[in-house]
Protein backbone atom coordinates (compact mmCIF):
# COMPACT_ATOMS: atom_id res chain seq x y z
CA UNK A 1 0.00 0.00 0.00
CA UNK A 2 1.64 3.14 -1.00
CA UNK A 3 0.85 6.90 1.04
CA UNK A 4 0.84 9.48 -1.48
CA UNK A 5 1.64 12.02 1.35
CA UNK A 6 5.39 12.27 3.03
CA UNK A 7 3.65 13.25 6.88
CA UNK A 8 2.83 9.99 8.50
CA UNK A 9 0.07 9.38 10.88
CA UNK A 10 0.00 7.32 14.19
CA UNK A 11 -3.24 5.89 15.81
CA UNK A 12 -3.71 5.30 19.51
CA UNK A 13 -5.41 1.81 20.30
CA UNK A 14 -7.74 1.62 22.83
CA UNK A 15 -11.25 -0.02 23.73
CA UNK A 16 -13.01 1.68 20.64
CA UNK A 17 -9.66 0.29 18.10
CA UNK A 18 -8.53 -2.83 19.65
CA UNK A 19 -9.89 -5.44 17.26
CA UNK A 20 -8.81 -6.93 13.80
CA UNK A 21 -11.59 -5.56 11.47
CA UNK A 22 -10.93 -1.52 13.53
CA UNK A 23 -7.13 -2.18 13.01
CA UNK A 24 -7.40 -2.86 8.92
CA UNK A 25 -9.83 -0.13 8.72
CA UNK A 26 -7.42 2.38 10.50
CA UNK A 27 -4.56 1.23 8.54
CA UNK A 28 -6.59 1.37 5.10
CA UNK A 29 -7.46 4.85 6.23
CA UNK A 30 -4.05 5.94 6.72
CA UNK A 31 -2.56 4.92 9.69
CA UNK A 32 0.81 4.16 9.76
CA UNK A 33 2.17 3.45 13.43
CA UNK A 34 0.01 2.33 16.15
CA UNK A 35 0.82 3.46 19.61
CA UNK A 36 -0.04 1.43 22.68
CA UNK A 37 -0.27 3.32 25.74
CA UNK A 38 1.00 1.85 28.44
CA UNK A 39 -0.37 4.26 30.63
CA UNK A 40 -4.13 1.51 30.62
CA UNK A 41 -4.28 -1.54 29.92
CA UNK A 42 -2.76 -4.72 31.34
CA UNK A 43 0.03 -6.57 29.84
CA UNK A 44 -2.43 -9.36 28.10
CA UNK A 45 -3.87 -6.25 26.06
CA UNK A 46 -1.07 -4.59 24.45
CA UNK A 47 0.43 -8.13 23.90
CA UNK A 48 -3.15 -9.02 22.33
CA UNK A 49 -2.68 -5.79 19.95
CA UNK A 50 0.59 -6.50 18.94
CA UNK A 51 -0.41 -9.61 17.38
CA UNK A 52 -3.15 -7.81 15.64
CA UNK A 53 -0.75 -5.91 14.23
CA UNK A 54 1.31 -8.24 13.16
CA UNK A 55 -1.15 -10.14 11.70
CA UNK A 56 -2.34 -7.04 9.70
CA UNK A 57 0.94 -6.38 8.50
CA UNK A 58 1.49 -10.51 7.02
CA UNK A 59 -1.97 -9.69 5.38
CA UNK A 60 -1.03 -6.23 3.35
CA UNK A 61 2.53 -7.00 2.80
CA UNK A 62 3.64 -3.69 4.56
CA UNK A 63 6.20 -2.96 7.54
CA UNK A 64 3.94 -1.52 10.12
CA UNK A 65 5.60 0.59 13.17
CA UNK A 66 4.67 0.27 16.94
CA UNK A 67 5.48 2.35 19.62
CA UNK A 68 5.04 1.38 23.51
CA UNK A 69 4.25 4.86 25.06
CA UNK A 70 5.74 4.50 29.03
CA UNK A 71 3.42 6.01 31.56
CA UNK A 72 6.73 7.95 33.13
CA UNK A 73 6.81 9.54 36.81
CA UNK A 74 2.90 10.29 37.10
CA UNK A 75 2.28 12.76 39.99
CA UNK A 76 -0.53 12.72 41.83
CA UNK A 77 -2.21 14.38 45.02
CA UNK A 78 -4.04 11.51 47.15
CA UNK A 79 -7.09 10.64 48.28
CA UNK A 80 -10.21 12.94 50.26
CA UNK A 81 -12.78 12.38 52.48
CA UNK A 82 -15.88 12.30 50.73
CA UNK A 83 -13.18 11.88 47.69
CA UNK A 84 -13.51 16.03 46.54
CA UNK A 85 -13.10 18.94 48.11
CA UNK A 86 -13.71 22.67 46.79
CA UNK A 87 -10.96 24.69 46.66
CA UNK A 88 -11.22 28.95 47.12
CA UNK A 89 -8.73 31.40 45.75
CA UNK A 90 -6.48 32.95 48.39
CA UNK A 91 -7.04 30.26 51.35
CA UNK A 92 -4.51 28.64 52.81
CA UNK A 93 -4.01 25.32 51.96
CA UNK A 94 -1.18 22.19 53.25
CA UNK A 95 0.35 19.09 51.15
CA UNK A 96 2.09 16.65 53.21
CA UNK A 97 3.56 13.37 52.94
CA UNK A 98 0.96 11.64 55.63
CA UNK A 99 -0.94 9.50 54.07
CA UNK A 100 -4.59 10.57 55.62
CA UNK A 101 -7.38 11.30 52.85
CA UNK A 102 -7.15 15.07 52.78
CA UNK A 103 -9.93 17.78 53.80
CA UNK A 104 -10.45 21.32 53.06
CA UNK A 105 -7.02 22.40 55.16
CA UNK A 106 -4.38 19.45 53.90
CA UNK A 107 -4.15 16.91 51.25
CA UNK A 108 -1.52 14.23 50.81
CA UNK A 109 1.57 14.48 48.55
CA UNK A 110 3.03 11.47 48.37
CA UNK A 111 6.13 12.51 46.35
CA UNK A 112 8.58 14.09 48.66
CA UNK A 113 10.74 15.00 45.96
CA UNK A 114 8.70 17.43 44.60
CA UNK A 115 8.71 18.87 48.57
CA UNK A 116 12.04 18.67 48.76
CA UNK A 117 12.90 20.70 45.36
CA UNK A 118 10.11 23.33 45.96
CA UNK A 119 11.10 26.95 47.18
CA UNK A 120 8.85 29.74 48.29
CA UNK A 121 7.42 31.31 45.21
CA UNK A 122 6.97 27.89 43.11
CA UNK A 123 3.57 27.41 41.43
CA UNK A 124 2.11 23.61 42.08
CA UNK A 125 -0.49 22.62 38.93
CA UNK A 126 -3.59 20.40 39.67
CA UNK A 127 -5.31 18.48 37.77
CA UNK A 128 -4.29 19.54 34.35
CA UNK A 129 -3.57 23.16 35.48
CA UNK A 130 -7.40 24.13 36.31
CA UNK A 131 -6.04 24.91 40.20
CA UNK A 132 -3.12 26.64 40.97
CA UNK A 133 -1.12 26.90 44.18
CA UNK A 134 1.83 29.40 45.22
CA UNK A 135 4.16 27.57 47.76
CA UNK A 136 4.62 29.63 50.79
CA UNK A 137 6.70 28.16 53.14
CA UNK A 138 8.71 24.87 52.72
CA UNK A 139 8.91 22.19 56.02
CA UNK A 140 10.86 18.99 55.65
CA UNK A 141 7.20 17.20 55.42
CA UNK A 142 5.26 19.42 53.73
CA UNK A 143 4.82 22.73 52.13
CA UNK A 144 1.98 24.94 52.43
CA UNK A 145 0.66 27.21 50.25
CA UNK A 146 -1.81 29.68 48.65
CA UNK A 147 -4.54 29.33 46.51
CA UNK A 148 -4.06 31.24 43.56
CA UNK A 149 -6.93 29.11 41.11
CA UNK A 150 -9.58 27.55 42.56
CA UNK A 151 -11.90 24.90 41.85
CA UNK A 152 -12.69 21.52 42.61
CA UNK A 153 -9.91 18.70 43.37
CA UNK A 154 -10.67 14.84 43.61
CA UNK A 155 -9.22 11.79 44.37
CA UNK A 156 -5.83 11.16 42.83
CA UNK A 157 -5.52 13.95 40.25
CA UNK A 158 -2.41 15.22 38.95
CA UNK A 159 0.52 17.34 39.91
CA UNK A 160 3.09 19.64 37.43
CA UNK A 161 5.68 21.81 38.80
CA UNK A 162 6.68 23.71 36.30
CA UNK A 163 9.49 25.82 38.03
CA UNK A 164 12.02 23.42 38.87
CA UNK A 165 13.93 20.53 37.63
CA UNK A 166 12.26 17.64 39.86
CA UNK A 167 15.16 14.78 41.51
CA UNK A 168 13.55 12.01 39.48
CA UNK A 169 14.18 9.43 37.19
CA UNK A 170 12.42 9.60 34.02
CA UNK A 171 11.79 5.43 34.46
CA UNK A 172 9.49 4.09 37.26
CA UNK A 173 9.69 0.45 38.29
CA UNK A 174 6.38 -0.12 36.47
CA UNK A 175 8.08 1.68 33.00
CA UNK A 176 10.93 -0.65 33.43
CA UNK A 177 8.50 -4.05 33.40
CA UNK A 178 6.50 -2.33 30.21
CA UNK A 179 10.14 -1.70 28.64
CA UNK A 180 10.92 -5.28 29.26
CA UNK A 181 7.42 -6.83 28.23
CA UNK A 182 7.30 -4.04 25.11
CA UNK A 183 11.36 -5.35 23.63
CA UNK A 184 10.55 -8.98 24.35
CA UNK A 185 7.42 -8.44 22.13
CA UNK A 186 9.35 -6.72 19.51
CA UNK A 187 7.81 -3.30 19.05
CA UNK A 188 9.88 -0.42 16.96
CA UNK A 189 9.66 2.73 19.01
CA UNK A 190 9.61 3.42 23.53
CA UNK A 191 7.90 6.28 24.16
CA UNK A 192 10.19 7.89 27.15
CA UNK A 193 7.93 10.15 28.90
CA UNK A 194 8.50 13.61 31.07
CA UNK A 195 12.50 13.71 29.83
CA UNK A 196 14.22 16.53 31.62
CA UNK A 197 17.19 15.94 31.01
CA UNK A 198 19.87 13.96 28.82
CA UNK A 199 20.60 12.15 31.87
CA UNK A 200 17.20 10.49 31.26
CA UNK A 201 17.16 9.56 27.38
CA UNK A 202 20.60 7.99 28.34
CA UNK A 203 19.03 5.36 31.03
CA UNK A 204 16.61 4.49 28.59
CA UNK A 205 19.40 3.72 26.47
CA UNK A 206 21.27 2.09 28.74
CA UNK A 207 18.50 -0.63 29.17
CA UNK A 208 17.11 -0.71 25.51
CA UNK A 209 20.48 -1.21 23.85
CA UNK A 210 19.57 -0.75 20.67
CA UNK A 211 16.63 -3.38 20.49
CA UNK A 212 14.14 -0.12 19.60
CA UNK A 213 14.32 3.47 18.94
CA UNK A 214 14.21 5.78 22.08
CA UNK A 215 11.69 8.49 21.14
CA UNK A 216 11.39 11.03 23.95
CA UNK A 217 8.45 12.57 24.97
CA UNK A 218 9.16 16.72 25.49
CA UNK A 219 6.36 18.00 28.08
CA UNK A 220 8.33 19.26 30.32
CA UNK A 221 10.04 23.29 30.09
CA UNK A 222 13.20 21.58 31.16
CA UNK A 223 13.02 19.59 28.55
CA UNK A 224 13.43 22.84 26.21
CA UNK A 225 16.72 23.84 28.44
CA UNK A 226 18.41 20.77 27.40
CA UNK A 227 16.69 20.56 23.95
CA UNK A 228 19.86 20.14 21.68
CA UNK A 229 21.79 17.63 24.51
CA UNK A 230 18.17 15.87 24.65
CA UNK A 231 18.11 15.20 20.83
CA UNK A 232 21.38 14.50 20.28
CA UNK A 233 20.88 10.52 22.27
CA UNK A 234 17.26 10.62 20.87
CA UNK A 235 16.57 7.89 18.14
CA UNK A 236 13.31 10.64 17.86
CA UNK A 237 11.02 12.93 20.06
CA UNK A 238 7.43 13.96 20.04
CA UNK A 239 5.90 17.16 20.87
CA UNK A 240 4.02 16.00 23.62
CA UNK A 241 1.39 19.23 24.07
CA UNK A 242 -0.75 17.76 26.98
CA UNK A 243 1.30 18.13 30.00
CA UNK A 244 3.81 20.77 27.93
CA UNK A 245 0.69 22.71 27.51
CA UNK A 246 0.02 22.49 31.22
CA UNK A 247 3.48 23.70 32.44
CA UNK A 248 3.86 26.70 29.46
CA UNK A 249 1.60 29.32 29.16
CA UNK A 250 -0.64 28.56 26.15
CA UNK A 251 1.23 31.52 23.78
CA UNK A 252 4.47 29.66 24.26
CA UNK A 253 3.69 26.04 23.03
CA UNK A 254 3.52 27.00 19.75
CA UNK A 255 6.61 28.32 19.38
CA UNK A 256 7.98 25.53 21.79
CA UNK A 257 6.82 23.42 18.71
CA UNK A 258 8.07 25.18 16.18
CA UNK A 259 11.35 25.05 17.67
CA UNK A 260 11.69 21.45 18.52
CA UNK A 261 10.37 20.59 15.15
CA UNK A 262 13.52 22.79 13.45
CA UNK A 263 15.88 21.76 15.86
CA UNK A 264 14.61 17.84 14.79
CA UNK A 265 15.07 18.24 11.41
CA UNK A 266 18.46 20.00 11.97
CA UNK A 267 19.71 16.71 13.09
CA UNK A 268 17.78 14.28 10.93
CA UNK A 269 15.46 13.01 14.00
CA UNK A 270 11.79 11.93 12.90
CA UNK A 271 9.15 14.74 15.37
CA UNK A 272 5.59 13.64 15.62
CA UNK A 273 3.05 16.57 17.22
CA UNK A 274 0.46 15.04 19.17
CA UNK A 275 -2.21 15.99 21.89
CA UNK A 276 -5.34 17.38 21.16
CA UNK A 277 -5.29 17.49 17.19
CA UNK A 278 -8.82 16.30 16.94
CA UNK A 279 -10.20 16.10 20.39
CA UNK A 280 -13.84 17.21 19.25
CA UNK A 281 -13.97 14.12 17.09
CA UNK A 282 -13.75 11.85 20.21
CA UNK A 283 -17.84 12.29 20.19
CA UNK A 284 -18.18 14.16 17.11
CA UNK A 285 -17.84 12.69 13.15
CA UNK A 286 -15.98 15.95 11.91
CA UNK A 287 -13.34 18.11 13.61
CA UNK A 288 -13.65 22.14 14.27
CA UNK A 289 -12.07 24.31 11.80
CA UNK A 290 -9.29 24.77 14.35
CA UNK A 291 -8.42 21.67 14.91
CA UNK A 292 -8.35 21.73 10.74
CA UNK A 293 -5.73 24.24 11.35
CA UNK A 294 -3.65 22.76 13.92
CA UNK A 295 -3.27 19.90 11.95
CA UNK A 296 -2.13 22.04 8.75
CA UNK A 297 0.32 23.60 10.82
CA UNK A 298 2.05 21.04 11.69
CA UNK A 299 2.86 19.62 8.46
CA UNK A 300 3.90 23.60 7.01
CA UNK A 301 6.05 23.49 10.26
CA UNK A 302 7.60 20.07 9.08
CA UNK A 303 6.55 17.53 11.33
CA UNK A 304 7.38 13.93 10.41
CA UNK A 305 3.97 12.35 12.02
CA UNK A 306 1.43 13.45 13.33
CA UNK A 307 -0.82 11.56 15.94
CA UNK A 308 -4.50 11.20 17.34
CA UNK A 309 -4.57 9.96 21.09
CA UNK A 310 -8.75 9.64 22.50
CA UNK A 311 -9.73 9.69 19.11
CA UNK A 312 -8.67 6.45 17.68
CA UNK A 313 -8.51 5.04 21.62
CA UNK A 314 -11.60 5.90 23.00
CA UNK A 315 -13.78 8.16 20.46
CA UNK A 316 -16.43 7.58 18.80
CA UNK A 317 -15.38 7.95 15.27
CA UNK A 318 -11.69 6.28 14.93
CA UNK A 319 -11.54 5.81 11.26
CA UNK A 320 -13.40 9.15 10.59
CA UNK A 321 -10.44 10.68 12.55
CA UNK A 322 -8.02 9.27 11.07
CA UNK A 323 -9.30 9.59 7.42
CA UNK A 324 -9.61 13.27 8.07
CA UNK A 325 -6.20 13.56 9.14
CA UNK A 326 -5.20 11.76 6.05
CA UNK A 327 -7.75 14.23 3.94
CA UNK A 328 -6.06 17.15 5.53
CA UNK A 329 -2.20 16.28 5.50
CA UNK A 330 -2.88 15.22 1.70
CA UNK A 331 -4.25 18.48 0.87
CA UNK A 332 -1.49 20.56 2.69
CA UNK A 333 1.06 18.61 0.73
CA UNK A 334 -0.37 19.56 -2.32
CA UNK A 335 -0.12 23.08 -1.89
CA UNK A 336 2.44 25.40 -3.44
CA UNK A 337 3.26 27.27 -0.44
CA UNK A 338 3.58 24.19 1.40
CA UNK A 339 6.58 23.24 -0.90
CA UNK A 340 8.30 26.13 -0.94
CA UNK A 341 8.45 26.26 3.40
CA UNK A 342 9.37 23.16 2.97
CA UNK A 343 12.65 23.86 0.53
CA UNK A 344 13.31 27.74 2.67
CA UNK A 345 13.77 25.79 5.96
CA UNK A 346 16.09 22.92 4.47
CA UNK A 347 19.22 22.88 6.83
CA UNK A 348 22.51 22.80 6.00
CA UNK A 349 24.15 20.13 4.12
CA UNK A 350 25.89 17.93 6.69
CA UNK A 351 29.54 18.22 6.23
CA UNK A 352 30.28 14.73 5.66
CA UNK A 353 30.66 12.19 2.49
CA UNK A 354 27.17 11.14 3.65
CA UNK A 355 25.70 14.19 3.84
CA UNK A 356 26.79 15.32 0.39
CA UNK A 357 24.96 12.49 -1.21
CA UNK A 358 22.16 12.78 0.61
CA UNK A 359 22.14 16.12 -0.74
CA UNK A 360 23.38 15.36 -4.24
CA UNK A 361 20.83 12.74 -4.39
CA UNK A 362 18.08 15.07 -3.86
CA UNK A 363 19.99 17.85 -5.79
CA UNK A 364 20.08 14.84 -8.75
CA UNK A 365 16.54 13.85 -8.53
CA UNK A 366 14.75 17.05 -8.88
CA UNK A 367 16.56 17.74 -12.34
CA UNK A 368 16.19 14.79 -13.80
CA UNK A 369 12.54 14.43 -12.41
CA UNK A 370 13.35 11.08 -11.13
CA UNK A 371 10.52 9.17 -10.08
CA UNK A 372 12.04 7.90 -6.73
CA UNK A 373 14.74 8.54 -4.56
CA UNK A 374 16.19 4.62 -3.53
CA UNK A 375 18.08 4.66 -0.18
CA UNK A 376 19.59 0.96 0.46
CA UNK A 377 20.28 1.34 4.38
CA UNK A 378 20.90 -1.36 6.86
CA UNK A 379 20.02 0.17 10.34
CA UNK A 380 18.74 3.46 8.71
CA UNK A 381 20.88 6.86 8.67
CA UNK A 382 20.91 6.47 4.70
CA UNK A 383 17.31 6.53 4.62
CA UNK A 384 17.14 9.31 7.69
CA UNK A 385 19.66 11.81 5.83
CA UNK A 386 17.58 11.39 2.53
CA UNK A 387 14.25 12.45 4.56
CA UNK A 388 15.95 15.17 6.03
CA UNK A 389 16.29 16.78 2.79
CA UNK A 390 12.86 16.74 2.17
CA UNK A 391 13.40 15.70 -1.56
CA UNK A 392 10.06 16.41 -4.12
CA UNK A 393 10.88 12.57 -5.39
CA UNK A 394 9.38 9.64 -2.63
CA UNK A 395 11.84 7.81 -1.04
CA UNK A 396 11.99 4.07 -1.43
CA UNK A 397 14.05 2.19 1.65
CA UNK A 398 15.47 -0.90 0.68
CA UNK A 399 16.59 -3.10 3.78
CA UNK A 400 17.27 -6.66 4.56
CA UNK A 401 15.98 -5.99 7.97
CA UNK A 402 11.90 -5.65 8.75
CA UNK A 403 12.60 -4.23 12.06
CA UNK A 404 14.24 -1.54 10.12
CA UNK A 405 11.56 -1.02 7.30
CA UNK A 406 9.30 -0.82 10.82
CA UNK A 407 10.99 1.86 12.12
CA UNK A 408 10.92 3.96 8.66
CA UNK A 409 7.49 3.91 8.94
CA UNK A 410 7.81 6.99 10.88
CA UNK A 411 9.80 8.75 9.26
CA UNK A 412 8.72 11.32 6.50
CA UNK A 413 8.36 10.62 2.53
CA UNK A 414 10.03 6.95 3.33
CA UNK A 415 7.89 4.31 1.88
CA UNK A 416 10.14 0.80 3.33
CA UNK A 417 10.31 -2.48 2.65
CA UNK A 418 12.50 -5.76 2.92
CA UNK A 419 14.85 -6.56 0.12
CA UNK A 420 18.34 -9.07 -0.32
CA UNK A 421 21.79 -7.97 0.51
CA UNK A 422 23.24 -7.38 -2.76
CA UNK A 423 27.11 -7.24 -3.31
CA UNK A 424 27.37 -5.30 -6.40
CA UNK A 425 26.18 -1.75 -7.79
CA UNK A 426 24.56 -3.64 -11.12
CA UNK A 427 23.29 -6.14 -8.33
CA UNK A 428 21.56 -3.02 -6.16
CA UNK A 429 20.72 -1.57 -9.23
CA UNK A 430 18.44 -4.70 -10.81
CA UNK A 431 16.84 -4.81 -7.18
CA UNK A 432 16.47 -0.86 -6.68
CA UNK A 433 14.55 -1.02 -10.71
CA UNK A 434 12.52 -4.13 -9.79
CA UNK A 435 11.15 -3.21 -6.63
CA UNK A 436 10.35 0.55 -7.53
CA UNK A 437 8.05 -0.65 -10.46
CA UNK A 438 6.18 -3.32 -8.10
CA UNK A 439 5.69 -0.98 -5.24
CA UNK A 440 3.81 1.57 -8.06
CA UNK A 441 6.17 3.93 -7.66
CA UNK A 442 8.07 3.91 -10.79
CA UNK A 443 7.09 3.16 -14.03
CA UNK A 444 9.15 1.86 -16.93
CA UNK A 445 11.25 4.67 -18.42
CA UNK A 446 11.12 7.03 -15.38
CA UNK A 447 14.68 7.58 -13.55
CA UNK A 448 15.43 6.35 -10.33
CA UNK A 449 18.73 8.11 -8.18
CA UNK A 450 19.76 5.09 -5.74
CA UNK A 451 22.11 5.63 -2.57
CA UNK A 452 24.12 3.62 -0.98
CA UNK A 453 26.80 2.34 1.16
CA UNK A 454 29.75 0.83 0.06
CA UNK A 455 31.05 -2.15 0.82
CA UNK A 456 27.76 -3.23 -0.18
CA UNK A 457 25.72 -5.54 2.96
CA UNK A 458 27.41 -3.79 5.67
CA UNK A 459 26.46 -0.85 8.23
CA UNK A 460 28.59 2.47 7.35
CA UNK A 461 28.89 5.66 5.57
CA UNK A 462 26.54 6.66 2.46
CA UNK A 463 29.32 7.11 -0.26
CA UNK A 464 27.83 6.07 -3.78
CA UNK A 465 25.05 7.76 -6.09
CA UNK A 466 23.96 6.15 -9.37
CA UNK A 467 21.02 7.08 -11.69
CA UNK A 468 19.13 4.19 -13.34
CA UNK A 469 16.45 3.38 -15.54
CA UNK A 470 13.32 1.64 -14.83
CA UNK A 471 12.57 -1.30 -17.58
CA UNK A 472 10.27 -4.20 -17.87
CA UNK A 473 12.96 -6.78 -17.31
CA UNK A 474 11.91 -8.70 -14.50
CA UNK A 475 14.90 -10.42 -11.64
CA UNK A 476 14.03 -13.41 -9.62
CA UNK A 477 12.01 -12.92 -5.98
CA UNK A 478 14.19 -12.20 -3.48
CA UNK A 479 14.74 -13.55 -0.38
CA UNK A 480 14.47 -11.90 2.71
CA UNK A 481 16.76 -12.15 5.82
CA UNK A 482 13.65 -11.18 7.93
CA UNK A 483 10.21 -11.89 6.63
CA UNK A 484 6.61 -10.78 7.88
CA UNK A 485 5.40 -12.86 10.59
Amino acid sequence: MLRRRRTKLVATLGPASSNADMLAQLFQAGADVFRLNFSHGSHEDHGRNIDLIRDLEAKTKRPIGILADVQGPKLRVGRFMGGAIVLSPGQTFRLDLNPTPGDLTRANLPHPEIIGAAQIGSHLLLDDGKLKLRVTHVREDHVETVVVTGGRLSDRKGVNVPDVVLPIPALTKKDREDMAFALERGVEYIGLSFVQRPEDVMEAQEIIKGRAWVLSKLEKPQALDNLESILALSDAVMVARGDLGVELPPEEVPLAQKRIIRAARDLGKPVIVATQMLESMISAPTPTRAEASDVATAVYDGADAVMLSAETAAGQYPVEAVTIMDRIVGRVEKDADWRMQTDRRRPETEKSVSGAIATAARQVAQTIEASAIVALTNSGPTTLRVARERPTAPILCLTPHMETARRMALTWGVHATPAPVTHSMSETVQVAVQIARTEGISEPGQDIVIVAGMPFGKSGSTNALRVAKVTRTQISEPEFEDEVK
